[in-house]
């Protein structure tokens, strides 16, 4: 049966590939070379087999060149859309800037305007309780007054009666004459009195006079005082909901950051204290709960202002750059950082207020800087080309940490920049957009 079928296939073979012989001729000799047709097969099958594999390795690298043209042309266009995003980020951080400027000048303003409104409302309860204090005064001498007027009528009164009653008695002519004097040094006294209540009465009605007079500035100042507060309480919420904003773009609680700040700064005193006096000694008034609520939202203000300094809002870099790499799945493995292109030495600076934890080599990252700030947050800015921290060192936002480089697993000098949330990788991208609409 196997003779058969290799019978056939060399039939087949003969019929496709006739045996042939090569002839080779000399001057002496000639000889050939029988070429079977098995050996015409395995010849026939190798060329093929070549010419197959020119094709299609020519066809790869012409799909590759094509493809290495359109990569090309697809990174120049990414290229120019991150310019032109970065471009337009810019231009939003310096409108927020100015806007930012302008509030703090109003904040300035406003502080000015409480500061003079509370030394004005000071001011005012002094003459207040002055004035009170005098129509008291004045008031208690004219009840005295009456007082001895009443006692000085019934004195006359009842001399006036025994005189009457001793009229031809013997001594009547030396006791009229004591009661006469007597009556005179009364009528005196009766006159003085009266000229001092004529003048108590007048003064009373200065008194009343003058009070109407401060009630109405009275009424002046509150109206003044209200539109005041009006417009300081409009500033305080334009200078708040901007930073409320920010940190919540950047997915943070804003009650429990406030609150983590307030637990480290829960110091009293200084010119963000309370306003306490009220006008009668009792339940403070309307204005001086709005003061209070004005201070509180300084204090906001300010508890704001120093949890953004130690969250990481800031930009790593003042130079020139070119962003690379964003957050995200990069040759099937997940970039948990964005990269921002530049020329070696590049200055690298701390987003936020925070402590060196890592300072040295680092597996992938080469040369490592590794911060950690409040709320949880780490950053990282890896490949660098110098360190200029230690670790243990404290840093403070804008401080000049390290310098570009290109240090481990890297194609070109760029810096790594990385932003950790308990332990977990969030895109940079979102705290650094939040930051910069407002700084």
């Amino acid at each position: 049966m196997r003779s058969r079928v290799a019978h056939r296939l060399q039939v087949a073979l003969e019929k496709r590939f006739p045996e042939r012989r090569l002839f080779l001729r000399s001057d002496t000799e000639t000889r050939f070379i029988r070429l079977k047709p098995g050996t015409q097969l395995l010849a026939w099958t190798g060329v093929t087999l070549t010419v197959a594999w020119t094709i299609i390795a020519t066809a790869i690298l012409l799909m590759d060149s094509i493809g290495a043209g359109n990569f090309r042309a697809q990174a120049m266009r990414d290229k120019l859309v991150y310019e032109e995003r970065l471009n337009a980020i810019s231009d939003e951080r310096d409108a927020r800037a100015a806007e930012a400027v302008a509030a703090q000048q109003r904040f300035s303003s406003a502080l000015e305007q409480v500061s003079m409104m509370q030394s004005a409302l000071l001011r005012t309860e002094d003459r207040r309780r002055e004035l009170e204090t005098g129509l008291e005064a004045v008031q208690a001498t004219l009840r005295r007054t009456m007082t001895e007027r009443e006692e000085s009528e019934s004195q006359v009164a009842a001399l006036t009666a025994a005189m009457e009653t001793g009229d031809g008695a013997p001594g009547t002519g030396a006791l009229s004459g004591e009661l006469q004097g007597t009556l005179d040094i009364l009528a005196d006294a009766l006159a003085d009195t009266a000229e001092e209540r004529d003048e108590i009465a007048e003064n009373a009605e200065f008194a009343v006079t003058r009070a109407q007079d401060l009630e109405l500035e009275l009424r002046l100042m509150r109206d003044r005082n209200d539109e005041i507060f009006r417009q300081i309480e409009e500033a305080m919420t334009v200078s708040v909901e901007p930073l409320d904003d920010m940190f919540r773009a950047a997915g943070m609680d804003t009650e429990d950051m406030l609150a983590a700040v307030r637990s480290g700064y829960s110091g009293t005193g200084g010119p963000l204290t309370p306003l306490s006096f009220s006008t009668m000694g009792g339940e403070p008034d309307e204005d001086t709960l709005r003061a209070n609520g004005i201070l509180n939202r300084l204090d906001e203000i300010n508890l704001y202002r120093i949890a953004a300094e130690r969250a990481p809002f800031d930009f790593p870099l003042r130079d020139a750059y070119r962003m690379t790499s964003g957050f995200g799945m990069r040759w099937g493995r997940m970039h948990e950082g964005t990269d921002f292109a530049g020329p070696i030495g590049t200055p690298i600076y701390a987003t936020a207020d925070g402590v060196v934890t890592h300072a040295g080599w680092s597996s992938g990252y080469g040369r490592l800087i590794k911060l950690q700030h409040e709320f949880g947050i780490e950053t990282r800015y890896g490949h660098l080309n110098a360190i200029r921290v230690n670790v243990g060192q404290r840093v403070s936002r804008g401080e000049r940490i390290g310098d570009m480089g290109n240090s481990g697993r890297s194609t070109g000098p760029h810096l790594h920049y990385e932003i950790r949330v308990g332990g977990t990788a969030v895109n940079p991208m979102i705290y650094i957009r939040a930051g910069s609409d407002v700084f």
